[in-house]
Protein backbone atom coordinates (compact mmCIF):
# COMPACT_ATOMS: atom_id res chain seq x y z
CA UNK A 1 0.00 0.00 0.00
CA UNK A 2 1.44 3.64 -0.93
CA UNK A 3 2.14 6.00 1.73
CA UNK A 4 -0.42 8.21 1.06
CA UNK A 5 2.16 11.00 3.77
CA UNK A 6 1.88 14.72 2.32
CA UNK A 7 5.25 16.00 1.97
CA UNK A 8 6.98 19.50 2.78
CA UNK A 9 8.74 21.38 0.57
CA UNK A 10 12.39 20.51 0.55
CA UNK A 11 14.81 21.72 1.47
CA UNK A 12 13.23 20.79 5.16
CA UNK A 13 14.94 19.98 8.11
CA UNK A 14 16.59 16.68 8.88
CA UNK A 15 14.72 16.50 12.48
CA UNK A 16 11.31 17.18 11.01
CA UNK A 17 10.70 14.18 9.09
CA UNK A 18 8.56 10.88 10.76
CA UNK A 19 9.97 7.73 9.42
CA UNK A 20 6.93 7.43 7.29
CA UNK A 21 7.90 11.01 5.67
CA UNK A 22 11.50 9.58 5.33
CA UNK A 23 10.12 6.55 3.41
CA UNK A 24 7.78 8.47 1.27
CA UNK A 25 10.48 11.17 0.17
CA UNK A 26 13.32 8.96 -0.61
CA UNK A 27 10.94 7.29 -3.30
CA UNK A 28 8.99 10.57 -4.38
CA UNK A 29 11.77 13.13 -4.02
CA UNK A 30 15.39 11.29 -3.95
CA UNK A 31 13.97 8.30 -5.92
CA UNK A 32 15.99 5.72 -3.77
CA UNK A 33 14.29 3.19 -2.11
CA UNK A 34 12.15 3.47 1.01
CA UNK A 35 14.44 0.67 2.92
CA UNK A 36 17.54 3.95 3.38
CA UNK A 37 14.63 5.44 5.56
CA UNK A 38 15.97 2.71 8.64
CA UNK A 39 19.57 4.34 7.84
CA UNK A 40 18.81 7.30 8.20
CA UNK A 41 16.75 7.09 11.43
CA UNK A 42 19.95 4.92 12.71
CA UNK A 43 22.47 7.55 11.91
CA UNK A 44 20.45 10.53 12.87
CA UNK A 45 19.03 8.74 16.50
CA UNK A 46 20.94 5.71 17.36
CA UNK A 47 24.44 6.93 16.34
CA UNK A 48 23.22 10.89 16.67
CA UNK A 49 25.37 12.14 13.41
CA UNK A 50 25.81 15.66 13.28
CA UNK A 51 26.29 15.67 9.52
CA UNK A 52 25.89 13.91 6.26
CA UNK A 53 29.37 12.65 6.02
CA UNK A 54 28.84 10.20 8.25
CA UNK A 55 26.11 8.31 6.93
CA UNK A 56 28.20 5.96 5.73
CA UNK A 57 25.28 3.30 4.95
CA UNK A 58 24.00 6.00 2.00
CA UNK A 59 25.53 6.08 -1.36
CA UNK A 60 28.29 8.98 -1.74
CA UNK A 61 25.69 11.28 -4.39
CA UNK A 62 22.72 10.98 -1.62
CA UNK A 63 24.44 12.11 1.10
CA UNK A 64 25.66 15.32 -1.37
CA UNK A 65 22.06 15.50 -1.80
CA UNK A 66 20.89 15.36 1.55
CA UNK A 67 23.30 18.22 3.11
CA UNK A 68 21.65 20.68 0.75
CA UNK A 69 17.98 19.56 0.86
CA UNK A 70 17.84 18.27 4.61
CA UNK A 71 19.95 19.90 7.01
CA UNK A 72 20.35 18.25 10.69
CA UNK A 73 21.47 21.45 12.80
CA UNK A 74 18.11 23.05 13.93
CA UNK A 75 19.86 24.17 17.02
CA UNK A 76 23.19 24.29 18.56
CA UNK A 77 24.30 25.11 22.50
CA UNK A 78 25.46 28.37 22.95
CA UNK A 79 26.07 27.81 27.05
CA UNK A 80 26.33 24.79 29.08
CA UNK A 81 26.15 25.87 32.77
CA UNK A 82 26.51 23.29 35.64
CA UNK A 83 25.32 23.54 38.67
CA UNK A 84 26.68 22.45 42.17
CA UNK A 85 23.95 19.80 42.37
CA UNK A 86 24.59 18.13 38.64
CA UNK A 87 22.22 19.78 36.68
CA UNK A 88 23.00 21.49 33.32
CA UNK A 89 21.02 24.65 32.12
CA UNK A 90 21.60 24.53 28.11
CA UNK A 91 20.72 27.80 26.39
CA UNK A 92 20.62 27.32 22.46
CA UNK A 93 20.59 29.63 19.20
CA UNK A 94 17.96 28.33 16.75
CA UNK A 95 19.75 27.79 13.48
CA UNK A 96 16.88 29.82 11.72
CA UNK A 97 17.19 32.93 13.16
CA UNK A 98 19.43 33.20 16.34
CA UNK A 99 16.47 33.35 18.92
CA UNK A 100 17.31 31.66 22.29
CA UNK A 101 15.68 28.95 24.03
CA UNK A 102 16.29 27.08 26.83
CA UNK A 103 16.47 23.02 28.02
CA UNK A 104 17.67 21.21 31.62
CA UNK A 105 19.18 18.01 31.98
CA UNK A 106 18.37 16.80 35.57
CA UNK A 107 20.54 13.79 36.82
CA UNK A 108 19.14 11.26 39.61
CA UNK A 109 20.09 8.03 40.88
CA UNK A 110 18.37 5.63 38.19
CA UNK A 111 18.21 8.29 35.15
CA UNK A 112 18.92 11.43 32.97
CA UNK A 113 15.24 13.59 32.57
CA UNK A 114 15.79 16.68 29.74
CA UNK A 115 13.60 19.27 30.46
CA UNK A 116 12.59 20.70 26.80
CA UNK A 117 10.39 24.22 25.63
CA UNK A 118 8.24 24.24 22.82
CA UNK A 119 8.25 28.02 22.25
CA UNK A 120 10.65 31.17 22.33
CA UNK A 121 8.62 33.07 25.03
CA UNK A 122 5.07 32.47 26.24
CA UNK A 123 1.97 34.03 25.76
CA UNK A 124 0.00 32.55 29.07
CA UNK A 125 2.06 35.07 31.41
CA UNK A 126 1.91 32.89 35.04
CA UNK A 127 2.57 35.50 37.60
CA UNK A 128 5.97 33.42 38.68
CA UNK A 129 6.63 32.23 35.39
CA UNK A 130 9.70 33.96 33.28
CA UNK A 131 9.22 32.68 30.02
CA UNK A 132 5.77 34.51 29.86
CA UNK A 133 8.00 37.93 31.10
CA UNK A 134 8.63 38.84 27.52
CA UNK A 135 5.86 37.20 25.84
CA UNK A 136 6.16 34.33 23.00
CA UNK A 137 8.40 35.55 20.12
CA UNK A 138 7.21 32.28 18.11
CA UNK A 139 6.64 28.70 18.41
CA UNK A 140 9.21 26.41 17.79
CA UNK A 141 9.53 24.06 14.74
CA UNK A 142 8.84 20.35 14.64
CA UNK A 143 12.48 19.93 13.94
CA UNK A 144 13.93 22.72 16.46
CA UNK A 145 11.91 20.57 19.51
CA UNK A 146 13.74 17.33 18.26
CA UNK A 147 17.09 18.96 17.94
CA UNK A 148 17.08 20.02 21.61
CA UNK A 149 17.55 16.57 22.59
CA UNK A 150 19.98 15.24 20.07
CA UNK A 151 21.89 17.87 21.07
CA UNK A 152 21.92 17.11 24.47
CA UNK A 153 22.79 13.63 23.36
CA UNK A 154 25.90 14.79 22.10
CA UNK A 155 26.49 16.79 24.89
CA UNK A 156 25.57 13.58 27.30
CA UNK A 157 28.16 11.16 25.01
CA UNK A 158 30.99 13.36 24.73
CA UNK A 159 30.76 14.04 27.98
CA UNK A 160 30.45 10.27 29.12
CA UNK A 161 32.26 8.60 26.55
CA UNK A 162 29.74 6.69 25.15
CA UNK A 163 26.61 6.90 23.56
CA UNK A 164 23.98 8.23 26.22
CA UNK A 165 20.80 9.57 26.03
CA UNK A 166 17.80 11.43 28.33
CA UNK A 167 15.85 8.35 29.50
CA UNK A 168 12.64 10.89 30.83
CA UNK A 169 11.32 13.62 28.34
CA UNK A 170 9.46 16.56 30.01
CA UNK A 171 8.06 18.87 27.74
CA UNK A 172 8.39 21.42 31.07
CA UNK A 173 10.30 24.10 29.72
CA UNK A 174 9.70 27.64 27.98
CA UNK A 175 6.12 28.03 26.42
CA UNK A 176 2.69 26.47 26.64
CA UNK A 177 2.66 22.78 24.64
CA UNK A 178 -0.50 22.69 23.49
CA UNK A 179 -0.10 26.15 22.40
CA UNK A 180 1.86 24.26 19.90
CA UNK A 181 0.03 21.42 19.33
CA UNK A 182 1.08 19.82 15.98
CA UNK A 183 4.94 20.60 15.95
CA UNK A 184 4.71 19.17 19.88
CA UNK A 185 3.34 16.13 19.03
CA UNK A 186 5.03 15.17 16.16
CA UNK A 187 8.04 15.77 17.50
CA UNK A 188 7.28 13.28 20.35
CA UNK A 189 6.17 11.11 18.07
CA UNK A 190 9.59 11.02 16.32
CA UNK A 191 11.53 10.45 19.65
CA UNK A 192 9.41 8.48 20.79
CA UNK A 193 9.84 5.77 17.80
CA UNK A 194 11.78 2.72 18.17
CA UNK A 195 13.70 3.01 15.05
CA UNK A 196 14.89 6.37 16.33
CA UNK A 197 15.72 7.97 19.83
CA UNK A 198 13.25 5.23 21.29
CA UNK A 199 12.18 7.31 24.32
CA UNK A 200 9.02 5.38 25.96
CA UNK A 201 6.12 6.98 26.09
CA UNK A 202 5.50 6.65 29.69
CA UNK A 203 9.19 8.48 30.21
CA UNK A 204 7.72 11.23 28.27
CA UNK A 205 5.59 14.00 30.09
CA UNK A 206 3.58 16.59 28.36
CA UNK A 207 2.69 19.59 30.97
CA UNK A 208 0.25 21.98 30.38
CA UNK A 209 -0.96 25.11 32.22
CA UNK A 210 -4.56 24.43 31.61
CA UNK A 211 -5.54 24.62 27.94
CA UNK A 212 -8.13 22.52 27.94
CA UNK A 213 -9.18 21.99 24.31
CA UNK A 214 -5.08 20.50 24.27
CA UNK A 215 -6.11 18.30 27.20
CA UNK A 216 -9.50 16.55 24.95
CA UNK A 217 -7.39 16.40 22.12
CA UNK A 218 -4.77 14.48 23.70
CA UNK A 219 -7.56 12.60 24.86
CA UNK A 220 -8.14 11.11 21.65
CA UNK A 221 -4.46 10.25 20.34
CA UNK A 222 -4.40 7.08 21.72
CA UNK A 223 -0.89 7.44 22.90
CA UNK A 224 0.45 6.60 26.34
CA UNK A 225 2.25 10.10 26.97
CA UNK A 226 1.88 11.41 30.67
CA UNK A 227 -0.16 14.61 31.39
CA UNK A 228 1.14 17.12 33.94
CA UNK A 229 -0.90 20.34 34.70
CA UNK A 230 0.01 23.05 36.37
CA UNK A 231 -2.62 23.80 38.80
CA UNK A 232 -1.11 26.33 41.32
CA UNK A 233 -4.32 26.99 43.27
CA UNK A 234 -7.14 25.13 44.84
CA UNK A 235 -10.14 27.55 43.75
CA UNK A 236 -10.87 29.64 40.62
CA UNK A 237 -10.51 32.95 42.27
CA UNK A 238 -6.62 32.48 43.58
CA UNK A 239 -5.82 30.71 40.17
CA UNK A 240 -7.35 33.15 38.03
CA UNK A 241 -4.82 35.96 39.96
CA UNK A 242 -1.65 33.66 39.82
CA UNK A 243 -2.36 32.06 36.15
CA UNK A 244 -4.44 34.33 33.66
CA UNK A 245 -5.22 30.94 31.67
CA UNK A 246 -8.06 30.14 34.39
CA UNK A 247 -9.69 33.03 33.15
CA UNK A 248 -10.39 31.40 30.19
CA UNK A 249 -10.57 28.05 30.79
CA UNK A 250 -11.69 27.89 34.85
CA UNK A 251 -10.92 24.91 37.13
CA UNK A 252 -15.18 24.30 36.26
CA UNK A 253 -13.93 23.53 33.18
CA UNK A 254 -10.20 22.45 33.50
CA UNK A 255 -11.22 19.43 36.02
CA UNK A 256 -13.80 17.93 34.13
CA UNK A 257 -11.58 17.63 30.86
CA UNK A 258 -8.87 16.00 33.31
CA UNK A 259 -11.51 13.48 34.52
CA UNK A 260 -13.00 12.96 30.79
CA UNK A 261 -8.65 12.30 30.02
CA UNK A 262 -8.42 9.65 32.63
CA UNK A 263 -11.32 7.92 31.58
CA UNK A 264 -10.42 7.59 28.01
CA UNK A 265 -6.61 6.99 28.43
CA UNK A 266 -6.29 5.12 31.98
CA UNK A 267 -3.49 7.36 32.80
CA UNK A 268 -3.40 9.75 36.13
CA UNK A 269 -3.10 13.28 35.75
CA UNK A 270 -0.14 14.65 38.01
CA UNK A 271 -0.99 18.27 38.79
CA UNK A 272 1.41 20.50 39.53
CA UNK A 273 1.05 22.72 42.83
CA UNK A 274 3.77 25.69 43.59
CA UNK A 275 3.83 26.40 47.20
CA UNK A 276 3.91 29.85 47.57
CA UNK A 277 4.08 31.64 51.48
CA UNK A 278 0.73 32.93 52.72
CA UNK A 279 -0.52 32.92 49.33
CA UNK A 280 -1.70 29.41 48.66
CA UNK A 281 0.54 27.01 51.26
CA UNK A 282 -1.90 27.51 53.99
CA UNK A 283 -4.00 24.67 55.90
CA UNK A 284 -7.33 25.83 53.88
CA UNK A 285 -5.72 25.99 51.17
CA UNK A 286 -4.53 22.26 51.44
CA UNK A 287 -8.56 21.36 52.36
CA UNK A 288 -9.95 23.12 49.09
CA UNK A 289 -7.19 21.04 47.53
CA UNK A 290 -8.05 17.63 48.77
CA UNK A 291 -11.75 18.30 48.24
CA UNK A 292 -11.03 19.33 44.53
CA UNK A 293 -9.26 16.48 43.49
CA UNK A 294 -10.57 13.94 45.96
CA UNK A 295 -12.54 12.32 43.27
CA UNK A 296 -10.03 12.12 40.65
CA UNK A 297 -7.66 9.59 39.67
CA UNK A 298 -4.38 11.81 40.29
CA UNK A 299 -0.93 12.62 41.76
CA UNK A 300 -0.02 15.98 43.65
CA UNK A 301 3.38 17.36 42.76
CA UNK A 302 4.39 20.07 45.17
CA UNK A 303 6.96 22.75 44.10
CA UNK A 304 8.30 25.41 47.18
CA UNK A 305 8.90 28.35 44.86
CA UNK A 306 11.93 28.78 43.36
CA UNK A 307 12.74 33.19 43.11
CA UNK A 308 11.95 34.42 39.87
CA UNK A 309 12.51 38.21 39.00
CA UNK A 310 9.83 40.09 39.02
CA UNK A 311 7.59 38.28 41.30
CA UNK A 312 7.54 39.17 45.01
CA UNK A 313 6.44 35.90 46.31
CA UNK A 314 8.25 34.02 48.78
CA UNK A 315 9.04 29.88 49.35
CA UNK A 316 7.31 28.63 52.22
CA UNK A 317 9.92 27.37 55.16
CA UNK A 318 10.23 23.48 55.72
CA UNK A 319 7.34 23.43 58.02
CA UNK A 320 5.16 24.77 56.10
CA UNK A 321 5.65 22.73 53.44
CA UNK A 322 5.74 19.31 55.24
CA UNK A 323 2.64 20.30 56.86
CA UNK A 324 0.55 20.86 53.39
CA UNK A 325 2.20 17.35 52.35
CA UNK A 326 0.91 15.40 55.60
CA UNK A 327 -2.48 17.10 55.18
CA UNK A 328 -2.47 15.61 51.53
CA UNK A 329 -1.11 12.35 52.48
CA UNK A 330 -3.72 11.59 55.35
CA UNK A 331 -6.65 12.37 53.09
CA UNK A 332 -5.29 9.75 50.41
CA UNK A 333 -4.04 11.91 47.51
CA UNK A 334 -0.50 10.84 46.19
CA UNK A 335 1.52 13.35 46.74
CA UNK A 336 5.56 14.17 46.15
CA UNK A 337 7.43 17.00 47.52
CA UNK A 338 9.86 18.15 44.38
CA UNK A 339 13.40 19.69 45.15
CA UNK A 340 14.08 22.41 42.85
CA UNK A 341 17.16 21.70 41.72
CA UNK A 342 19.63 23.98 39.88
CA UNK A 343 19.20 27.18 41.14
CA UNK A 344 22.67 28.80 41.56
CA UNK A 345 22.16 28.55 36.95
CA UNK A 346 18.68 29.78 37.08
CA UNK A 347 17.11 26.58 35.82
CA UNK A 348 13.63 27.46 35.97
CA UNK A 349 11.84 27.83 32.92
CA UNK A 350 12.83 31.19 31.29
CA UNK A 351 15.44 32.60 33.92
CA UNK A 352 18.56 32.63 31.69
CA UNK A 353 16.86 33.55 28.46
CA UNK A 354 15.23 36.59 30.43
CA UNK A 355 18.62 37.67 31.95
CA UNK A 356 20.69 37.04 28.21
CA UNK A 357 17.99 39.14 27.20
CA UNK A 358 17.87 41.99 29.65
CA UNK A 359 21.63 42.21 29.34
CA UNK A 360 21.78 42.27 25.89
CA UNK A 361 18.93 45.08 25.68
CA UNK A 362 21.08 47.04 28.27
CA UNK A 363 17.86 46.67 31.13
CA UNK A 364 20.23 45.63 33.34
CA UNK A 365 20.55 42.53 35.36
CA UNK A 366 23.73 40.29 35.60
CA UNK A 367 25.26 37.62 33.93
CA UNK A 368 25.54 34.92 36.21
Amino acid sequence: MENDTTLPAFPFPAYGLTHEEWQTALKEVFGQPRFRADQIFKSLYKEAASGWEAFTTLPAPLRQTLAGQAPIEAMRIVEAIPSQDGTVKLLFACASDGERIESVLIPSKDRMTQCISTQAGCNFRCAFCASGRLGKTRDLTTAEIVAQVMEAVRFLSGREGTFTRPSNLVVMGMGEPFDNYDNVLKALKILNAQKGLDVGARHITISTCGVVPGIRRLAGEGLQFELSVSLHAPNQDLRKGLMPVSRRWPLEELIPACAEYTRATGRLVTFEYTLIRQINDQPRHADELIALLRALPCKVNLIPLSPVEGFAGRRPDNASCLAFLDRLMRAKIPTTMRNSRGGDVDAACGQLRLRRLATSSGEGGNTP
